[in-house]
């Protein structure tokens, strides 16, 4: 099982270290990651392996959520089925 993690804001130093350690404090592996840097908006897609998650889903989600406040990041977590469903044409 896997879940598309996607962070948007302001660029700083260490966006991908901190929604990494959230991953891995909840046995998220990190497969793939995707960033761009546009002037100073940084954009970020991760898909990340859940079959070994210590945490659900929504449990996650909500801490990635409290760090994109904190950050005044934009961070969404969603499980590829949805993901996929949603973006299907």
């Amino acid at each position: 099982m896997r879940a598309v993690i996607t962070v948007i804001g302001k660029d700083m130093v260490g966006i991908l270290a901190r929604v990494s350690t959230v991953c891995a404090e909840n046995g998220y592996n990190v497969v793939e990651v995707t960033q761009s840097i546009l002037q100073d908006l940084f954009a970020m897609i991760m898909i990340v392996d859940i079959s070994n998650a210590t945490a659900p889903i929504s449990e996650v989600s909500d801490k990635l959520t409290a760090l994109g406040d904190s950050l005044n990041l934009k961070i969404h977590v969603m499980h590829e089925d949805i993901f996929n469903s949603m973006h299907r044409i």
